[in-house]
């Protein structure tokens, strides 16, 4: 039986079992409460930085050691925003201590910062996995966050040279907001690697499935 993970979605993914929905705080109570039977990351996109807040995220601590939540985020950086840099830096940099004493990887929204993000990186030496998710960018950036241990996610816009120059075990494969099936991404993305759709394989590990 293949597996397809989706590491990162914002619908709901009702025939993906293997998807990973991207919750908001807002969100995120709901998706707890129910039976859900996906996985989630949680946390505070720099689009709401300025709602939301770290106590907020805080109080879903106490499901940190459910199954389903994978990962802290969608969190990061966006230039393209009129918040300010510092309020966003101040609640990414939050998200990163919560990554860290939870023991969960990180799930990053990086829009025109990443020099600044390399700098957050290298200043924290985080030990948990980083993903910046829905990467679009050329080779020289993508093997720039590769260097310093950022792995990278791929959906439906991406770089085709990028993927080519990412190890297997570092790529992750997500739809996002796309309505197509991850499955389809796997096979164009599994086209340039040479590969088996099915021997793109890190999201499995990410959600601790084995033998399937």
């Amino acid at each position: 039986m293949n597996i397809f993970v989706d590491i990162h979605t914002h619908g709901k993914s009702e025939f993906n079992p293997y998807s990973v929905r991207s919750l908001q705080i807002k969100e995120a109570a709901l998706f707890f409460d129910a039976e859900e039977r996906r996985f989630c990351s949680v946390g505070i996109h720099p689009w709401n930085a300025e709602q939301d807040n770290l106590q907020d995220l805080e109080r879903f601590f106490r499901y940190s050691s459910d199954t389903r939540w994978i990962a802290i985020g969608e969190c990061g950086l966006d230039k393209n925003i009129s918040t300010p840099f510092a309020t966003q830096k101040s609640i990414f940099e939050g998200q990163i201590s919560y990554s860290e004493s939870l023991k969960k990887p990180l799930i990053i929204h990086c829009v025109g910062y990443f020099n600044e993000l390399l700098e957050i990186r290298n200043k924290f030496r985080p030990e948990q996995l980083w993903i910046v998710h829905g990467f679009r960018g050329k080779p020289e950036l993508a093997k720039q966050l590769l260097k310093t241990g950022i792995s990278l996610s791929f959906g439906e816009k991406r770089n085709a040279a990028s993927v080519a120059v990412t190890p297997i075990d570092r790529l992750y494969v997500e739809t996002d907001e796309s309505l197509l099936p991850v499955e389809q991404f796997y096979r164009e993305i599994a086209e340039i690697k040479n590969c088996r759709p099915e021997n793109l394989n890190a999201g499995k590990k990410l959600l601790h499935l084995k033998n399937i």
